[in-house]
């Protein structure tokens, strides 16, 4: 079709299964794992952790996870929320009585205690086929043994090159040669690999309990952290019921809160007021209505939301249609509505996987470090480095996501997952932190408004509407830039792109899947 821009790579089709992800090595291993009579779930539990050593910068074990999964395709949708909690001790007094107003991204403080691997052991036991002793094989292997350094992954080095040279523990560990890796460098890391196989033998107790968790607590408290081994120890995955809200005759399904996905079903509430099909894909009113979606969900976000454990968080009024009708009747075509502005922290990496196999078991997983390198602390003799999921807290007390002791932070990621009468129709993600819903929004409305395949609607320029700025990709026409200026929009182009998706849309009457990955990423979509 692609008569919406540039023709970009092809969708990838197969009838058995299929897997998309943000590395090709990483689809690989999960293909092989489907091949090997593996679910949904083994494979992408196995992809995800080669991911964490080959994609550093965007994931890895001291990161959080969380994961939509259908059985069947048409079974109860199950939410896993993988994000870990605050120390028992970290409590918004302690932090004001030591001058500490907001919490640094490089700060001991900004570590939360990592989600992912429970989440993982949690997901194989539910719907797993295979243990940890298979599914992280390739991963040690590619730490133990090296692996071949990618290109995106090799920008993104570079550009957390001075980050790292004022880490923890980073030069040892992540500047090899003392320089940011480049494309096609060999990088080993044997520490991490042994910590893995620890964690392969012996399951999730290896990394929350004894040396492992030693070493991790020991490393934080050097550096100021309120951490203890109990905080590691008591951790656990939470598995809930999803939330979802209808567009276009579909039912679109999000993990709820302290997951930020509520954003994502607001605007697409919003935005459901609309026809956008009387608009062109890149018009200057399509990505005015968008911008305008976001602001209001995001506004929302910030008043609302927080860890539903420690705060009120009134989902059903927030879902309503009728929630936020006093600003979506005020949107108007030729001009802004007038909103306080926000800030909410960035956090721009993570990796997405999507993955159905022969059972059409649909698994939408997403792990992720927050920024990229995370806290650029890494534990001292294990080689683990440590998320800072903890810097998007606020220190203020009374705000439904200021930090208190045990709490999780308001997240970022979010794994989509769409169905239409029950059964899974597309299972898909958007990295890239704040722009997550955003760029779900993006792709979701390309594919159901604009009849975009699950390429073209991941291949589409993007923008976000972020602390009062219009950050447009390049590929967004000068005429609609020039437009949006008109309407009152400050607009700037962005250097790097916003994020990177994929997708897999099942054809039920015809017994396919259609597969698509973002060129944005180094990755692909594999399928058999």
């Amino acid at each position: 079709m692609r008569n919406f821009h540039f023709a970009g790579r092809s969708t990838v089709h197969a009838r058995n299964a299929m897997v998309a992800t943000s590395h090709p090595q990483a689809a690989l291993a999960a293909i092989e794992v489907l091949q090997a009579g593996g679910t949904a779930a083994d494979a992408a539990i196995a992809a995800s952790a080669l991911l964490a050593v080959i994609e550093p910068q965007s994931t890895g074990i001291g990161g959080d996870c969380f994961a939509l999964y259908q059985p069947k395709g048409t079974g109860k949708i199950v939410a896993y929320n993988g994000s870990g909690r605050a120390p028992a001790a970290a409590k918004a007094e302690w932090f004001l009585e030591h001058g500490i107003d907001a919490i640094p991204l490089t700060s001991p403080h900004s570590v939360t205690v990592p989600g992912a691997i429970d989440a993982w052991a949690t997901i194989l036991r539910d719907h797993g086929r295979f243990g940890f002793d298979k599914l992280l094989q390739p991963a040690i292997k590619a730490a133990a043994e090296g692996y071949v350094v990618a290109p995106r992954v090799a920008f993104d080095w570079k550009n957390g090159f001075q980050k790292l040279k004022k880490g923890t523990n980073t030069e040892r560990y992540l500047l090899p040669h003392g320089q940011a890796a480049v494309t096609g460098d060999v990088i080993k890391q044997p520490e991490l690999a042994a910590t893995l196989k620890l964690i392969a033998d012996n399951g999730p107790d290896a990394f929350y309990k004894g040396a492992v968790a030693e070493d991790m607590v020991e490393t934080l408290r050097k550096l100021g952290g309120l951490h203890t081994l109990e905080d590691f120890a008591e951790h656990s995955t939470e598995t809930t019921a999803p939330l979802g809200t209808i567009y276009k005759g579909f039912d679109v399904w999000q993990c709820p809160p302290n997951g930020p996905g509520i954003t994502m079903l607001v605007m697409l509430n919003i935005l459901s007021r609309f026809d956008l099909t009387k608009f062109g894909p890149l018009s200057v009113e399509r990505f005015h209505l968008e911008a305008e979606a976001t602001r209001i969900a995001y506004m929302m976000r910030e008043e609302h939301i927080g860890d539903p454990a420690h705060v009120d968080v009134d989902v059903i009024r927030i879902l309503a249609r009728e929630f936020g009708e006093e600003h979506c009747s005020k949107i108007a075509l030729d001009k802004l509505l007038d909103l306080p502005h926000i800030a909410p922290p960035m956090n721009p990496s993570t990796v997405y996987i999507s993955v159905v196999d022969e059972d059409r078991n649909v698994c939408s997983f997403i792990n992720s470090v927050a920024h990229s390198f995370g806290s650029a602390i890494v534990s001292e003799k294990t080689g683990v480095l440590l998320q800072n999921r903890g810097a998007g807290f606020r220190v203020q007390p009374g705000h439904p996501n200021c930090i208190a002791p045990k709490k999780r932070p308001l997240h970022t990621i979010i794994p989509s997952l769409a169905t239409e009468g029950g059964r899974a129709r597309m299972s898909f993600g958007v990295m890239g932190g704040q722009y997550q819903p955003v760029g779900q929004v993006h792709v979701l409305t390309n594919v159901l408004d604009y009849g975009m395949d699950m390429q073209e609607a991941i291949d589409l320029p993007r923008g976000l509407h972020y602390e009062g700025i219009y950050q447009l990709e390049d590929g967004v026409p000068a005429a609609t830039v020039e437009g949006l200026k008109a309407l009152g929009h400050s607009v700037a182009s962005v250097g790097t792109p916003h994020g990177g998706g994929q997708g897999i849309w099942i054809d039920w009457d015809k017994g396919t899947l259609t597969g698509g990955s973002d060129p944005r990423k180094d990755g692909c979509a594999l399928g058999y």
